[in-house]
């Protein structure tokens, strides 16, 4: 239960969710509820999983804007997982931050799986984890870049991604950082308006997390 003034507040352990962080983070705006709820079970699961393995990871967000950082920062233990989140939301930043190759995103746009791969490369290089995660794509509520509303790449990038199960035209691998390490890539076409698909792709880039560290 949220705290009160007559409750006094208690130590959470890694995996535990404060339901005060919980209401204000980004995603309990949206009006799915259940989608919502999975998202915090999805982040409580993986700050529990990657505290225990002493590893870490951090976020390129586009169109999710910062809500997937804020779904992990919601849950107690997230310091000891996060190391931080860059919402490189203009497609100049993806090149010039996260180190996406500029001739790629002149021929595809920002919405293409080998983006997304080098996007959760580039943030995972960037801030020394062991796992990037990436979010790209249209939210709507038209087309943009070449692509329909709610469709989405999102990836894991690391060196403990192994290609385990056979790629699909929906769920693949990428070969990323020159080679060194692979990136695990799903593409989404979600249905709703705005809210429902960044809702969906913060759900779904977690829910991918969790296949790969488990």
């Amino acid at each position: 239960m949220p705290q009160t003034h007559d409750t006094p507040p208690r130590d959470l352990q890694p995996g535990e969710a404060d339901l005060d962080e919980l209401v204000a983070s980004p995603h309990h705006v949206a009006v799915d509820a259940e989608i919502a709820a999975d998202i915090d079970q999805s982040a409580a699961q993986i700050i529990s999983a990657l505290s225990e393995q002493g590893r870490t990871v951090a976020i390129a967000e586009s169109l999710t804007g910062g809500m997937v950082a804020a779904s992990l920062v919601a849950i107690a233990g997230a310091s000891a997982v996060l190391r931080g989140a860059v919402v490189a939301y203009a497609t100049v930043l993806k090149k010039d931050i996260l180190g996406v190759d500029g001739d790629l995103l002149s021929a595809k746009g920002p919405v293409d799986p080998d983006v997304a791969g080098q996007m959760a490369a580039g943030v995972r290089r960037l801030m020394g984890a062991d796992y990037g995660l990436a979010t790209t794509g249209v939210a709507g509520p038209g087309p943009a870049d070449g692509a329909p509303a709610g469709r989405v790449f999102v990836a894991v990038a690391g060196p403990l991604v192994k290609a385990s199960e056979p790629a699909t035209d929906q769920d693949f691998y990428r070969s990323v950082d020159n080679g060194r390490i692979t990136a695990r890539v799903l593409r989404l076409d979600l249905p709703g308006d705005r809210a429902a698909i960044r809702l969906g792709s913060t759900a779904r880039v977690l829910e991918l997390l969790i296949r790969v560290i488990e």
